[in-house]
């Protein structure tokens, strides 16, 4: 009992239990006032002690029990994930069920770690009481053996009621439920993540008014490349809906196939580049945008030191004048002479001296924010962010862009049937494909392997004479099974080859020929064969002189030397 007491004081001293003994008092009221703080915080403990047994008398689980319950959780699915990750795999398909398990053993691990956070902040002070009502601390004072016997007694009966409880594995039921593959929404068009499927953002793409006719091939390589477009037709309500959706679309394409980056981390980079980009004014399709809000930019100002005249002035066209005019926040209307006039009073007067009338009417968005960007700006700077975001996708999703580029080519050149077919048999090679090392095939006789890697049936390999072995020493003494497989050879590239090192040419006549010696006597005997019958044209061309005289070759060309023709 003594050793039970030490040690169960020691452990109250290891988790700062707080010490209920009342306070030494130096006057009347202030006692009051700590018996009144002793009375709320005794109910107070009263109270959580009442919740803490009706639990226990319901056997769930308590605050303590529950942390150390998560801890366990926390590391069984570590190792899980380490052997999730350790499991080599076969398939793309595969590979990714495994990555989608990986990332919902992480998402349950960062919900678990937020409940112990939220544990051990102790907000509601749950867990201090509850370590208190361990150590046997009450309103009253300490009592340790009431405390361990109570918690004796309820154990026992616990057991008493459930005789045939045992201890379960709860590492076998996590292994369980995370082993199932996951669901995984993908269109046909996308092939399980291997393919894009752009076919909605291409026609809205073709048929609005900042898009262009073009092919689906072309627009896979325009798509992601949204400074090509004018920045007056990226203002449209169609624009933004289009980037939008497009947007969504590549960031679910993107956690779909690849759950294991941490898209949040990418876009935060991605932020910051463009935070610092658009405050130089640098971004690709909004340069100078973020200077010239609520700024004067600087090509818009006319150095009019240069100018003595207002025909000057005229000679620049009524657009620089505007520009100018409203840079300054004069007004921008009137003929070219009137704006010059206008201009040219801002050589020699200072603005705050001119006169009210020649400038604009503030807009009453100006007038409530001063210099607080407005909506339109905040939305223009919206907008440039989802396109630097989209790029960044791009750029990620670069291969299998390029992927669904050659496999639209490659459709476009096949008809309906072979497109169905095609997808069958990826289905079915999908399928078949296993993670499973491959068995050593029982062949005792040896047989051919087919084509699915199996030996082929043994009548088959009779009715092919596939057991007669036929050497040919012009293939380099290659073996060749079966009838059909020798006479096939001989068209093949290993005979052409032989043939051509030694000088023969591969007809019809050398076939059955498959020794070097019977290849080269062959030959001579055609090629002795090809003398009789050859050709001779000094002898056999005929030749006829004025006279009507018949002569060969030969003899006519004599005769003309000797200058007797």
């Amino acid at each position: 009992s003594l050793s039970l007491s030490l040690s169960l004081s020691r452990s109250r001293q290891r988790n700062q239990i707080p010490s209920f003994s009342p306070k030494p008092c130096n006057s009347i009221s202030l006692c009051v006032k700590e018996g009144e703080k002793e009375r709320v915080r005794g109910r107070n403990l009263n109270r959580n002690l009442g919740r803490l047994k009706q639990k226990r008398a319901k056997m769930s689980s308590t605050l303590l029990e529950v942390t150390r319950a998560s801890h366990e959780e926390v590391e069984r699915l570590e190792r899980l994930i380490v052997k999730e990750l350790q499991n080599e795999t076969a398939s793309s398909r595969e590979r990714l069920y495994q990555s989608h398990r990986v990332r919902n053993m992480m998402e349950q691990i960062i919900s678990t770690t937020d409940k112990l956070v939220d544990i051990y902040e102790d907000k509601d002070n749950a867990r201090k009481d509850e370590i208190a009502a361990l150590g046997g601390q009450t309103a009253t004072g300490t009592n340790v053996f009431s405390a361990f016997y109570d918690r004796l007694k309820e154990i026992r009966e616990y057991h008493r009621r459930h005789p045939a409880a045992r201890v379960v594995d709860a590492g076998e039921e996590y292994e369980q439920m995370f082993k199932e593959d996951p669901i995984l929404d993908f269109s046909g068009e996308e092939a399980f993540g291997r393919y894009l499927d752009l076919h909605e953002f291409y026609n809205r793409y073709i048929n609005s008014k900042f898009g262009e006719p073009m092919e689906y091939t072309t627009y896979l390589d325009v798509f992601s490349q949204p400074e090509k477009i004018p920045r007056k037709l990226k203002m449209t309500r169609q624009y933004r809906d289009y980037i939008i959706d497009l947007l969504e679309y590549l960031i679910s394409f993107f956690e779909r196939t690849d759950p294991l980056k941490d898209l949040d981390r990418i876009f935060s980079k991605v932020i910051t580049e463009f935070e610092e980009q658009w405050s130089n004014g640098k971004v690709e399709g909004w340069e100078n945008e973020g200077q010239e809000n609520g700024h004067v930019s600087q090509p818009t100002m006319i150095d009019l030191d240069y100018y003595s005249t207002v025909e000057e002035l005229m000679e620049l066209g009524p657009e620089k004048l505007k520009e100018a005019l409203a840079a300054l926040g004069l007004k921008t209307g009137g003929t070219v002479q009137q704006r010059a006039e206008r201009l040219f009073l801002t050589k020699n007067t200072p603005l705050e001296k001119l006169d009210r009338k020649h400038f604009a009417k503030p807009s009453r968005g100006s007038e409530q924010n001063g210099n607080v960007p407005t909506q339109k700006e905040e939305d223009i700077k919206d907008l440039a962010l989802m396109e630097a975001k989209m790029k960044r996708l791009c750029e990620l999703l670069n291969e299998t862009i390029v992927r669904t580029k050659e496999n639209t080519v490659k459709k476009q050149g096949m008809t309906w049937d072979e497109i169905v077919q095609e997808q069958e048999e990826e289905d079915i090679q999908a399928d078949t494909e296993s993670d499973e090392e491959e068995q050593p095939i029982y062949n005792p006789l040896k047989l051919p392997l087919g084509w699915d890697g199996k030996p082929i049936p043994y009548w088959l390999y009779k009715l092919h004479g596939l057991g007669q072995e036929f050497k040919c020493e012009i293939c380099g003494n290659h073996s060749y099974w079966g009838r059909r497989a020798f006479e096939r050879h001989f068209k093949e590239w290993r005979h052409q080859h032989g043939m051509r090192c030694l000088g023969i040419p591969n007809t019809k006549n050398f076939n059955e020929i498959t020794s070097i010696e019977d290849a080269k006597r062959l030959w001579e005997r055609i090629q002795e064969r090809q003398g009789l019958n050859k050709w001779r044209p000094d002898l056999e061309e005929e030749y006829e002189d004025h006279e009507g005289n018949i002569y060969n070759k030969k003899t006519y060309t004599d005769l003309q030397r000797q200058g007797l023709i």
